[in-house]
């Protein structure tokens, strides 16, 4: 559902705002900056991606509030009495809203730096004053609907961009060529999302990243619309053929051998053909099925990826961290004992007469040996591969894998480190979903607008709030500039008007134009320079 109510987009007590403000006030100076990390969902971050605002102009301040301005004044205004009369018990005047239809456009300015820049917490990337006495109350007006349409994409990105660096530093540590890093990042999170538009923003936030491997189309058509982007001259965004556990049971009187050798030579011969390989029995299909269509798999044109979609995804992929000693049975007679001994040196496993065993939630659990292994070793002893100049395995082109499901920053890097560890390069894709992208909240980043500076009285005057009952909560105060020092994005604060005009903060919106435009190419330049 779509609601297009451009001076409704708001919290109900901003319309009261208009006549609260001091009489003497003309005009209103604010920003958007996220403030602090202590709650991010990142271990150690200390940057924001900057992404959205075009999006925000364009479907917002354009898109919406030019119907606004195209109806006749009395049906404009009509809708916007009714409902907030209705919400505040009282008649509501809406002479402000007539004065702003009768000026024709929105008079406001919005400065920003490049969208796609990584900004430190406490450094504004919006500006926004209004540029006409009389239509100060216009600025924090639309702080709901700027806050609300402009955090969500930004922490999206965010995340995406943590991902994307942890591939890329397992990427160069191991030898896996860098042209695979953007694929090995795949979102799943459509179905998980606040609705079809969150999904998109989101979906957007990921692909800015330089992540291109999505399942979520509405990003590409939010790319489309708002970034510039154009599937027919440019990799937008990517995903392959695939199953689902639905189509794998339609298969369930013939059985997998015979479904994998359907797709693979009548409905899938060439390209990456992705499988769900958990339907029923993960670890057969590994290492007896495969093995049956190792020379199917290998004489295809493509890679044929194997997915498995349940259990602990870090020991599935990677396997157990197994005690050296060979057999624990040499050393102790009771078993019990071999296993605290085990436990005691950080191992996850352990042989004990002439069987794996490992332990969850306080129950020792019997192991396969391919169990022990985890997928991609397995994968390796049936297909092999090559060797990194760094020394790595690195599995034939034939065959990979993907895990989608509970998959987290966490988790991504612990799965990397242990392929490392034990030899293999990072060749592996994760998809992320909306534990990655939807748990997360506007404090996730600490993101607030906050209005700085007004002109009282022809005077200009620095305005900021720091309540002691919150130091975190402080704001900036007067006009501000946001320069790079000694490589970092600095601001300054209570800076001069001349010096306001200065900086890296440039005009992107002005009096209903949207004067500087950016593209999904280039925000993804400009991530890939600082990552």
């Amino acid at each position: 559902m779509t609601i297009t109510a451009a001076s409704m987009q708001k919290d109900v007590y901003k319309e009261f705002h208009s006549r609260a403000y001091h009489p003497s006030v003309t005009e209103v100076y604010a920003n958007y900056t996220s403030r602090s990390g202590k709650l991010s969902n990142i271990t150690d971050n200390d940057k924001v991606a900057f992404v959205g605002l075009q999006y925000f102009i364009k479907s917002y301040l354009l898109e919406e509030w030019n119907e606004f301005f195209k109806q006749d004044k009395t049906v404009a205004v009509a809708t916007h009495k009714r409902i907030m009369s209705s919400m505040l018990g009282y008649s509501v005047d809406v002479t402000y809203l007539e004065d702003l239809h009768d000026l024709g456009y929105l008079p406001l300015k919005i400065k920003a730096l490049p969208e796609g820049t990584l900004v430190p917490y406490l450094v504004p990337p919006i500006t926004i004053v209004n540029t006409k006495p009389g239509f100060q109350w216009l600025t924090n007006m639309i702080e709901t609907v700027l806050s609300c349409e402009n955090w969500p994409i930004q922490t999206s990105a965010t995340t995406s961009v943590a991902y994307f660096k942890v591939f890329k530093e397992f990427a160069t540590k191991t030898g896996l060529p860098a042209d695979f890093v953007p694929f090995q990042g795949h979102d799943f999170s459509f179905r998980g999302m606040f609705g079809k538009h969150a999904a998109a923003m989101s979906g957007f936030g990921h692909l800015a990243s330089g992540l291109v491997g999505t399942d979520t189309i509405p990003a590409v058509l939010f790319a489309e619309k708002y970034y510039g982007a154009n599937v027919d001259k440019e990799l937008v965004g990517c995903s392959v053929d695939a199953t689902e556990h639905s189509v794998t049971c339609s298969w369930i009187m013939e059985g997998e051998i015979e479904f994998f050798k359907y797709l693979m030579k009548e409905q899938s011969p060439k390209g990456i053909l992705s499988v769900v390989s958990d339907t029923w029995d993960f670890w057969t299909l590994v290492t007896d099925y495969l093995p049956q269509l190792k020379d199917d798999i290998m004489m295809r044109d493509g890679t044929l990826v194997i997915r498995p979609d349940s259990g602990d995804p870090v020991k599935i992929l990677t396997g157990y961290k197994v005690s050296p000693v060979s057999d624990y049975s040499e050393l102790f007679q009771d078993q019990s004992e071999a296993e605290k001994e085990a436990i005691s040196q950080g191992y996850e496993a352990y042989r004990f007469n002439g069987e794996y065993f490992g332990f969850e939630n306080n129950s020792t659990i019997r192991l396969m040996e391919c169990e022990v292994k985890g997928l991609i070793e397995c994968l390796w002893d049936i297909f092999g591969g090559t060797t990194t100049a760094q020394g790595y395995k690195l599995l034939d082109d034939h065959i990979g894998a993907i895990y989608g499901d509970a998959i987290t920053l966490s988790r991504q890097r612990q799965i990397l480190q242990r392929l490392m560890d034990k030899g293999f390069a990072s060749k592996v894709v994760l998809g992320i979903g909306s534990y990655s992208y939807q748990y997360v909240t506007r404090d996730t980043h600490g993101s607030a607008v906050k209005a700085t500076s007004v002109v009282k009285d022809g005077q200009r005057l620095a305005i900021f709030k720091d309540p002691k009952t919150d130091a975190k909560k402080k704001s900036s105060k007067g006009l501000l500039k946001v320069e790079r020092i000694d490589g970092e994005l600095t601001l300054f604060d209570n800076v001069s008007e001349q010096e306001e005009q200065q900086g890296l903060l440039d005009v992107v919106f002005e009096d209903g134009k949207l004067l500087k435009e950016t593209t999904l190419d280039e925000i993804r330049a400009l991530i890939a320079q600082q990552v």
